[in-house]
């Protein structure tokens, strides 16, 4: 699909692999944007990143203030239909993390139902997301709101730098459970590079499992490392 809508939780990732997915993603079209809609109690802003996005030839679209990368203000710039509109553009959806974020796609549904495939990333860690209860009221929380229906998980289950690859296991079996109830296809499961090996070494003796999909930390906060230190 050209235009992709990534939702979650708060603390899903959905952010990182937004900017991830834009950046490995875009050689398919001409043109690739990243389109930060997530302005309602915002955590980590993909659009903190629009210097790196566009030296990477990827544009990115956000708040009527341009210049005001870090202003949780509702105000969406008209510009935002450009890429959803221009069939040559891959668009990145990096929507709200709840309902109320959410409700900020109805001002471009006509774009998204039927043309856009909606993810789901999950964080297996999350209290909210822990069972497949819990991603189930995620789920119909946006549903409700928006009218549109999940079409991919994305198994993104971490504690940040101290994700082990039995956290990613847990994640992968809790999507599979998911999977299995509501017949929402697992797309992939994310690994911070480093992990990618042992991860595949692991997950070698299952029959059936989504790939892999490497993570670079590009929205990891400095003081998230200082905290540590």
């Amino acid at each position: 699909m050209r235009i992709v809508v990534v939702t979650g939780h708060y603390g899903s990732g959905k952010t990182e692999f937004s900017i991830n997915y834009c950046i490995k993603m875009k050689g398919a079209y001409e043109k690739a944007a990243l389109i930060d809609l997530d302005i309602a109690n915002p955590y980590f802003r993909s659009r903190e990143r629009q210097a790196l996005l566009a030296q990477k030839g990827i544009a990115v679209y956000s708040n009527t203030f341009g210049r005001d990368i870090t202003a949780d203000l509702p105000a969406i710039a008209a510009a935002v239909r450009a890429p959803l509109e221009d069939k040559n553009t891959l668009a990145v959806v990096d929507a709200g993390g709840d309902e109320s974020g959410a409700r900020i796609l109805n001002q471009f549904g006509k774009y998204f139902r039927g043309e856009a495939l909606v993810l789901l990333v999950v964080n297996g860690n999350r209290p909210e997301t822990k069972t497949p209860e819990g991603v189930a009221v995620h789920m119909d929380s946006i549903r409700e709101e928006t009218g549109l229906s999940i079409g991919g998980l994305v198994n993104n289950t971490h504690l940040l730098d101290e994700t082990s690859i039995p956290d990613i296991l847990k994640g992968h079996e809790l999507c599979a459970n998911v999977s299995k109830i509501f017949g929402i296809p697992v797309l992939w499961n994310c690994c911070r590079e480093d992990l990618c090996a042992a991860f595949e070494k692991e997950a070698a003796p299952w029959a059936h499992k989504p790939p892999v999909f490497p993570l670079t930390l590009y929205m990891r906060a400095t003081w998230m490392a200082a905290v540590r230190t």
